[in-house]
């Protein structure tokens, strides 16, 4: 049912969104008549913006929600969706050079942008109805006063307003502290209350290997059109947050999301890849390349590039690629960099500064051993001393590591002084490796470039 309602969902908003930028167009064309002289070239380029609304949806994952429609995260990815659909259309348009109508253009974006700000509202508008009428209200009893119901029913006051908490049924010996919802009764008086009230769902707490009445109530309440559901208290085991998924028939819990263990991921992450590292290949380091080669060669001995083993994914050593910034020494290995490190050649201290010593990284990217934005790789000596130290280090390993981070953006870079800063730097490509999207990769790029030019105070 749920991947039914999410399927359904997608097909509805796309199609409503395609057809919107359609009837858009031919509203324009209405509207100027004279525009069908040069009906060709526009005939492409509206096949071009329903091809890139398409992908942008893609990319922003516009379409996918879970089965609690989140109105406020839908607008944000729209907002994305739209804006980076104008820069693309906009990248077409300069890129082939056609001379269109700037009304055209104006009145196209601004009438599209209009119409999906519309949808959304209607949407937002009809989603308010039926969480506000009361034959949509869902009337509901919690079996167990513990912490898991008390958290459970803190979600539902606070995420869904058409769920109506009537109380909980446990034994009052039990309960040892005032409630925010009554103690109805015992469990044995759980189902005549809920018959009697019209309630929807019961929610279970309490396992019932340790209570055989509550299979009875299961089936009773099933046979009394009355939804009962088991809530498994997984913190005995596990604490820490887990995460509920199916594969087939088969439910499997996981400590954490990874969007990129999809394949769809993991597919759009290797052509952003692929096409980013050949743009600033080709578009850069074409010809800042053998301009630095000469700048360092004359700076320092030594050869232009750094090549240093460390750690990539799975743990797996590759060869790091950097414009070298040291002198040639015998601690490159071993020791870290510094802010006042006697190792700086002249040049080099510029190149760390500007994040330009990390330029040769996009030929790891364009390779595969690297991506563009990820954890930042290790030395092989501090992936062996930091995975004794912190519990979750070798976490930040099951990606590809990258020429920047979500770490790095926000300032957890440079010199790692103690444990500490160490674990503040894990936690961020942690919370990457859970929260990875393109959007999101283009935004630490952003920032990265941002920090750059602003100047870090890390960065040395």
């Amino acid at each position: 049912m749920i991947r039914r309602n999410t399927n359904l969902f997608r097909i509805l908003f796309s199609f409503m969104d395609l057809c919107a930028l359609n009837m858009v167009q031919l509203l324009i064309f209405i509207i100027y008549p004279s525009l069908a002289a040069d009906g060709f070239k526009y005939i492409i380029l509206i096949i071009m913006m329903n091809l890139v609304w398409l992908g942008c949806s893609y990319v922003t994952t516009l379409y996918i929600h879970d089965q609690q429609l989140n109105f406020e995260l839908f607008a944000k990815k729209t907002v994305q969706a739209i804006t980076l659909y104008i820069l693309l259309v906009l990248f077409f348009i300069f890129l082939f050079k056609y001379n269109y109508s700037r009304l055209f253009i104006i009145f196209s974006f601004s009438g599209f942008a209009l119409t999906l700000t519309l949808s959304r509202a209607f949407s937002i508008l009809g989603a308010g109805y039926f969480v506000h009428n009361h034959r949509f209200v869902r009337n509901i009893i919690m079996i167990g006063y513990n912490d898991v119901s008390k958290q459970l029913v803190s979600h539902f006051i606070s995420q869904m307003e058409n769920i109506s908490v009537k109380g909980y049924f446990e034994d009052y010996k039990s309960v040892h502290e005032l409630s925010n919802f009554p103690i109805i009764g015992h469990l044995r008086d759980c189902l005549h209350y809920a018959i009697s009230n019209k309630v929807t769902e019961i929610y279970c707490t309490i396992a019932p290997e340790t209570n055989p009445v509550i299979y009875e109530l299961a089936q009773n309440a099933e046979k009394n059109f009355i939804r009962f559901l088991f809530v498994p208290d997984l913190k005995l085991f596990v604490n820490r947050t887990l995460h509920f998924n199916y594969l087939e028939d088969i439910p499997i819990l996981s400590l954490r999301p990874e969007p990129l263990q999809d394949v769809a991921g993991q597919i759009k992450k290797r052509l952003f890849d692929i096409v980013f590292s050949l743009m600033v290949i080709v578009l850069l380091l074409s010809w800042l390349l053998p301009i630095l080669a000469i700048l360092i060669k004359l700076d320092s001995k030594g050869p232009v590039f750094f090549v240093q083993i460390r750690s990539g994914k799975n743990n797996l050593p590759f060869r790091c690629y950097k414009f070298r910034s040291l002198c040639v020494n015998n601690d490159a290995d071993s020791r870290q960099v510094t802010k006042n490190d006697t190792r700086y050649t002249r040049l080099g201290r510029f190149l760390r500064r500007t994040n330009i010593d990390e330029l040769p990284q996009f030929f790891n990217t364009l390779s595969g051993s690297m991506s563009v934005v990820g954890p930042r790789p290790h030395m092989i000596k501090h992936t062996e001393l930091y995975s004794g130290l912190l519990n979750e280090y070798m976490v930040r390993h099951f990606i590809k590591p990258g020429i920047t981070g979500w770490a790095q953006v926000n300032g957890c870079r440079g010199e790692t002084k103690t444990v500490l800063h160490m674990q503040k730097r894990v936690e961020h490509d942690i919370w990457y490796i859970e929260n990875w999207s393109l959007w999101l990769d283009f935004k630490i790029i952003i920032m990265t470039v941002f920090n750059a030019i602003k100047g870090e105070k890390n960065a040395f």
